[in-house]
């Protein structure tokens, strides 16, 4: 019975052994290099990657600037990945590219990763760079002067032939719109001659004339009649006496001729016109022929007697000559 309980134990223990190497062996950390041997100056590549359960977490180490105090980190450059026959597994790859402008051998330190399932760290690497070689044997040279580049016109309007193109471009505008210019038809400015002004008593004795001539009254259209006959001596005293004749009543016409100096029987004559006018606009009053043409010649008569006489100029005798 002791020795079977032994037995067990020891089965325990191999198991809990195993357990734990395989907890152990669940996260692997690796390091290496492209290239272990580089000249001064030359670059190369140092990756570190570290796989696991992709259900942990993994601290990764830090890599400063440099490594080991001589070796530069240029530039840093990381990726992830998924086993492909088992997609629990998790890979994490960062890449540095290195150099070194001393010559000697470099240690590249251990590494260690950090996880749930354990730890896990990298070996030691040695970087080995290598002096340029120097022949001594052959003399040394001063430094080589620049070379003198002859330089054509042609190279300089290749590096400038943006700025040309828009000179050209410029010129090719203005004296575009300079010939536009020249070269346009000219507008002729037609000079209207001023119309001769018409004095109001003629342009009136010209409108009853012509009133006259139509012989509307005789046509039966007497209330068309009348109402261009005061119509016409309405715009007559509005030019002749500069009142608003048009737009008043005969009553308004005759309050603001008051103080006009007109002869009392022109105003009689204006009277009677404007009168017989109103009634038979407004009264449908229907006169008699003789009263149609007597409010013709009233108003003739009225213009003729109340037009303005215009002084002739006088003319010198030095114009004359």
């Amino acid at each position: 019975m002791i020795r079977n309980f032994k037995y067990i134990l020891i089965l325990c223990v191999i198991l809990i052994g195993s357990f734990y190497k395989a907890g152990a062996q669940s996260i692997r950390a690796e390091a290496k290099l492209d290239r272990a041997v580089i000249m001064i100056g030359e670059q190369t590549q140092f990756h570190l990657s570290v796989q696991f359960n992709a259900k942990d977490k993994v601290e990764f180490p830090l890599v400063t600037d440099t490594i080991g105090g001589k070796i530069q980190v240029v530039s840093t450059k990381a990726d992830t990945s998924f086993d492909k026959s088992d997609v629990s597994l998790e890979t994490i790859r960062k890449t540095y590219v290195i150099t070194a402008f001393d010559s000697g051998d470099y240690v590249i330190p251990s590494y260690a990763f950090h996880a749930q399932g354990g730890d896990s760290k990298t070996v030691e690497l040695r970087l080995q760079v290598e002096p340029v070689a120097v022949d001594t044997t052959k003399a040394i040279y001063d430094i080589k002067q620049p070379l003198a580049i002859k330089y054509t016109f042609w190279d300089w309007l290749r590096d400038n032939w943006v700025l040309v193109t828009g000179i050209l471009a410029a010129i090719l505008i203005i004296g575009g719109v300079i010939y536009y210019l020249r070269k346009r038809p000219k507008k002729v400015e037609v000079v209207e001659e001023p119309k001769p002004v018409i004095p109001p008593h003629i342009a009136a004795l010209q409108k009853l004339t012509d009133l006259r001539d139509r012989k509307l009254w005789q046509q039966e259209q007497i209330k068309q009649y009348h109402t261009e006959l005061s119509d016409v001596i309405r715009e007559y005293l509005e030019n002749r006496y500069a009142i608003q004749a048009l737009e008043q009543t005969s009553d308004e016409i005759f309050a603001s001729l008051r103080y006009m100096d007109i002869a009392e029987e022109n105003r009689n004559l204006l009277r009677q016109m404007l009168i017989l006018a109103d009634l038979v606009k407004f009264a449908k009053e229907k006169p008699l022929p003789y009263e149609n043409e007597q409010s013709m010649d009233n108003a003739i008569a009225f213009v003729n007697k109340t037009q303005q006489y215009v002084q002739p100029p006088v003319v010198k005798e030095e114009d004359k000559k």
